[in-house]
């Protein structure tokens, strides 16, 4: 027996997905693309290929989207490859690694940890949060504690590549950020770990899925910036920034820079518009409106990037930016897209 905090009213790919990941994403983003049946699930960067062909078998075997995708995002928070998500993230300027995630269930249920140290899977804790405490978010030692007594391991999450950039970077200790992508962060493991110190440095997963029954769940997860201050965090596991679900609409989910899509509460804007009617694609459009218009030159330190999936299992993105390319998987294909964007 459990409570769910209401925050409203209301397979087998894995090898596959494998050899998939260092093939270049599709040239042609599918405009308001719509696929028949479900199940679906979506997620963002070349990573996420891997991420929905975990969250695939349960998918297809008619299993619970909010299972799927904490089943998904779990493989990135392991990949020791992976130094903008989990256990293999990039620490703070003061050598902490620490983490953020939220989900978000098909009855307005979520749960959020924020600034969470010690601990592999983040995106499982804050299930629990949403499972077993009257809370949506639980913060920093807080969400160590919460996450000890309910039997995780604590590990020392800053490995030896990652110590490495670190005190490489202590040697300037410049905070400038440079944007993912394509060719920086669309997951190539051959070459991710050869990348400058800040290059790969906030590549969030977000993962969306429809199951069987048309039900909708959400995860988000991340380390966060490489090298920001201690205690920052950004969109990512912030309901309604960096994830959103409304069950009777749809779902999105946000990468980049996530104080920017805080300021506009970005992905639930992005299912409002879908509930005026609005495609996925022409949602994420509309909502980075909303950050061009305080920065309407052309800044090559910033990027946005939106990934939505609607009721009908339509899905879309949009980024300012070239570079951000998100995956898919459903009965019909496996594939990953290069997102269109504003400065193109």
């Amino acid at each position: 027996m459990f409570n769910r905090r209401k925050f409203l009213r209301s397979s087998l790919f894995s090898s596959v997905g494998m050899v998939m990941a260092n093939k270049l994403p599709e040239d042609n983003f599918p405009e308001n693309r719509i696929l028949t049946g479900n199940p679906i699930v979506v997620s963002t960067w070349g990573f996420g290929q891997a991420a929905n062909a975990e969250a695939w078998k349960t998918l297809s075997a008619g299993g619970r989207a909010l299972d799927a995708v904490e089943g998904g995002a779990r493989i990135p928070e392991a990949d020791l490859s992976n130094h903008s998500v989990g256990r293999a993230g990039y620490p703070d300027r003061d050598g902490h690694v620490t983490l953020d995630a939220c989900i978000m269930d098909e009855n307005s249920g979520c749960g959020s940890v924020m600034c969470i140290e010690h601990i592999a899977h983040p995106v499982s804790v804050a299930r629990l949060v949403m499972e077993k405490t009257p809370h949506v978010v639980l913060c920093g030692e807080g969400a160590l504690q919460f996450a000890l007594e309910n039997g995780f391991k604590k590990e020392e999450l800053l490995t030896p590549e990652s110590e490495k950039a670190w005190k490489e970077w202590l040697k300037h200790a410049e905070y400038k950020p440079v944007i993912n992508t394509e060719e920086k962060s669309y997951g190539n493991k051959s070459t991710a770990s050869n990348l400058p110190v800040g290059e790969n440095n906030h590549d969030t997963i977000g993962i969306i899925a429809m199951d069987a029954k048309g039900d909708l769940s959400g995860a988000c997860t991340t380390s966060g910036m490489a090298f920001k201050m201690h205690g920052r965090v950004g969109d990512s596991p912030i309901i309604g920034a960096g994830l959103f679900v409304d069950n009777e609409v749809g779902a999105a989910t946000s990468t980049g820079l996530g104080e920017e899509v805080i300021r506009i509460v970005g992905s639930h804007l992005v299912v409002e518009y879908m509930r005026q009617g609005l495609s996925p694609q022409d949602a994420c459009r509309k909502t980075l409106e909303r950050i061009i218009k305080r920065n309407p030159k052309k800044r090559d330190d910033l990027q946005v990037g939106f990934l939505a999936l609607n009721k009908k299992g339509e899905y879309g993105a949009f980024a300012i930016q070239k570079g951000f390319v998100y995956a898919v998987k459903n009965n019909q294909e496996e594939k990953v897209y290069a997102s269109p964007s504003w400065f193109d």
